[in-house]
């Protein structure tokens, strides 16, 4: 019995020592050091800036940043599908100066709108009510469609769109909305800018700051042709287009890009000097097809190899020097760089009840951390991808280290 009494008391001081290996406090939050912004393959824009200040040209820019291609013209008279509007319930659009619009529905006759009229647009089940509204303030019931084409005329400066209170403004081309069934919500109307390549839409591109160096400028059109290239082959259906205008693909802000007081015409001539004639453009190419290209912001020093990031190895997203993104000067916002993430946030990303502490699973050959893992409270620990932890937290890039995490207010400790 005594024996007995005695493994009895053994056992429970064995599961209390246990109990309390696991019940390390959780901090209230948790403080990350880094550097850089963005996902580090190809090119990066801080780079190409601070190699432009050097003198290089944007073919040496771009021949360093994607080892192995070339810089060469290639056909770019295609139009593009650009989507400036995504699941939308209700648009409305004006012209400006005041013009004509010219409407036509897959149900309908074509119509010509008066000047001066707001032209607006409802999902009804799955189609699109059209309506405007004159300068009289009379409204007209122009019909329903599943499709509408919208033209306007000529020496219109710009047809504004205004939905869920953000403005875009449009000069080029023509527009269409499409009813399009989105899983759990129904019909959600899709705006498309069909625009010409060559010129039209590399206009609108807004990736960098039109005040950099004419050679950085030319880098970034030129890799912004290519990137377009590499999407007209397929229409997205859950969009009706080849690509968004946002960082889903890049940037693309239109009317407000070409028009920018006293910048406007600096990246327009920009765009032009990357023309090699009425039909051709400079594109990057690998084995004579344009690459599938990618850009990013700033690095952590050392650009990364798309084998460790997507999995793949590419030749030419191999990884190159990139001391331009630790410069202050030059990337004051991600040469370095400190967020302070709370448990809550921590908890939630991991999947777990708490987060005691983390450690970097792995690191790629650059340094950047590839997998993250979380540890518990009550001894669970999860080992995520850094992309998914990235966009949990919020963390501008996966080059950061492990520093002291803040438990209470005037206290840290290590992890």
């Amino acid at each position: 019995m005594k024996r007995y009494n005695f493994l009895v008391l053994f056992l429970v001081l064995i599961t209390s020592f246990q109990a309390s290996a696991f019940a390390t406090s959780a901090p209230s939050s948790f403080t990350f050091k880094g550097s850089g912004f963005g996902h580090g393959v190809g090119m990066s824009q801080i780079g190409a800036k601070g190699q432009a200040l050097e003198g290089k040209t944007a073919t040496q820019i771009l021949k360093y940043y994607f080892p192995g291609a070339d810089v060469v013209p290639v056909v770019d008279t295609q139009t593009i599908r650009v989507n400036i509007g995504h699941q939308l319930t209700s648009v409305s659009f004006a012209q400006a100066p005041a013009g004509n619009f010219q409407l036509t529905g897959d149900t309908n006759t074509s119509q010509a709108i008066e000047s001066r009229s707001t032209l607006s647009f409802q999902i009804v089940g799955k189609a699109i009510a059209a309506t405007s509204k004159n300068a009289s303030k009379a409204t007209s019931d122009l019909g329903t469609a599943s499709l509408w084409n919208m033209q306007w005329s000529l020496g219109t400066d710009y047809v504004m769109e205004k939905f869920d209170g953000n403005t875009f403004k449009v000069n080029h081309g023509y527009l269409e909305l499409r009813a399009v069934s989105v899983k759990g919500l129904g019909y959600r109307i899709e705006v498309t800018n069909s625009i010409r390549l060559h010129d039209e839409y590399l206009d609108g591109i807004s990736e960098v700051p039109s005040s950099w160096p004419e050679a950085a400028l030319e880098s970034q059109i030129i890799a912004s042709r290519t990137y377009a290239l590499s999407r007209l082959g397929v229409l997205r259906r859950d969009c009706d287009c080849h690509v968004y205008n946002s960082k889903y693909d890049q940037n693309f802000s239109g009317y407000l890009k070409e028009s920018e007081i006293k910048y406007g015409s600096i990246w327009k001539s920009a765009v032009a000097q990357t023309f090699s004639s009425d039909s051709q453009g400079l594109a990057i190419t690998f084995n004579g097809q344009p690459i599938t290209v990618y850009f990013f912001s700033s690095s952590g020093g050392i650009t990364q190899r798309a084998v460790d990031v997507w999995g793949t190895d590419i030749p030419y997203l191999s990884s190159v020097p990139d001391p331009w993104s630790l410069n202050p000067k030059l990337n004051p916002k991600y040469a370095s760089w400190v967020r302070v993430v709370d448990q809550k946030t921590m908890a939630s990303a991991f999947n777990l009840s708490d987060v005691t502490r983390y450690a970097i699973a792995k690191r790629s050959a650059t340094g950047s951390a590839l997998s993250i893992t979380g540890y518990s409270s009550n001894g669970e620990r999860k080992t995520i991808p850094i992309g998914t932890f990235k966009v949990a937290v919020k963390l501008p890039s996966s080059w950061f280290g492990i520093p002291a995490s803040v438990l209470l207010p005037d206290t840290t400790t290590s992890n």
